[in-house]
């Protein structure tokens, strides 16, 4: 009797702890995703807590509705407006995204391939908005991972005329103020300027961690959404073809991809915060 006990408990014991069973009702695909994610996080909040450090221990640092204020089409002075349309294509993509998880679920292959297309099509669009800020910043402002011609005044003071480049000739301006060095006839021309104590002196190029540091986060999170859309082209040819409709399991590899995807976006919406908004 005792030993037919004893191997009723080894038996219930072994139901528990076999290899087949689901740790929190997740499949072993989820639980490294889940585990990839949570060390992506880490690595993300390394970089963020960098730049905060860094930007909350210098003097001067640009102002991001000064950095960041120009639009497609030559517009100027619209601060934040080019970077929201950026933020809004990417939380979009996020709900399309899904709406294709649900659509696995009910096991419509042809709704999964729509919301898909129109998550990849927004990843696209994100890279391509990245693309522009980027080509302006690097093309027109001349900056670059060493070199940040982007600052901010660190007393009061006013513009000296100059050699007829100094635009702003004559203008005071205030502690905390931002200011460009501007580029033209290849080479940056910094103004001259008098502070309230009467010294004279020159702009300074911005402090070179910034250029660094922003071209660095937002690189590596580009990286993360064009791989993303790699991901997404493939899954969703691989839907289109049949591949997971014949497997029967509700097309969790969307519901993977979507995982890491709507991580992605949450990632976005730090990086927005801290460059963008601090």
């Amino acid at each position: 009797m005792s030993s037919e006990h004893t191997a009723q408990i080894h038996h219930s014991e072994g139901n528990h702890w076999n290899g087949a069973s689901e740790p929190f009702k997740a499949s072993y695909g989820k639980l490294m995703m889940w585990y990839f994610l949570l060390s992506d996080a880490f690595t993300f909040s390394a970089f963020l807590i960098a730049y905060g450090t860094l930007r909350f221990s210098m003097p001067t640092w640009p102002v991001p509705d000064f950095v960041f204020s120009g639009l497609p089409g030559g517009i100027h002075h619209k601060p934040l407006i080019f970077v929201t349309i950026m933020t809004f294509v990417l939380i979009a993509s996020s709900v399309t995204m899904v709406r294709a998880v649900q659509e696995g679920h009910r096991e419509n292959k042809k709704g999964v391939v729509f919301w898909m297309v129109l998550t990849i099509l927004g990843g696209l669009g994100f890279l391509g908005c990245q693309a522009w800020e980027w080509t302006t910043l690097i093309g027109e402002e001349k900056m670059s991972i060493t070199r940040n011609p982007f600052g901010t005044h660190t007393e009061n003071g006013t513009y000296l005329d100059g050699d007829g480049h100094d635009i702003k000739a004559g203008d005071s301006f205030k502690a905390g103020q931002s200011y460009l060095i501007h580029y033209h006839d290849g080479q940056f021309h910094p103004l001259k300027f008098k502070t309230e104590s009467g010294d004279v002196k020159t702009q300074q190029m911005g402090p070179k961690s910034f250029g660094a540091l922003f071209f660095f986060i937002t690189g590596f999170h580009g990286f993360h959404v064009f791989s993303g859309v790699l991901f997404l082209i493939i899954i969703a040819l691989n839907v289109a073809s049949g591949l997971y409709a014949r497997r029967n399991n509700h097309y969790e590899m969307v519901e993977k991809i979507g995982l890491y995807w709507h991580f992605v976006d949450l990632v976005w919406v730090f990086v927005f915060l801290v460059f963008y908004l601090l």
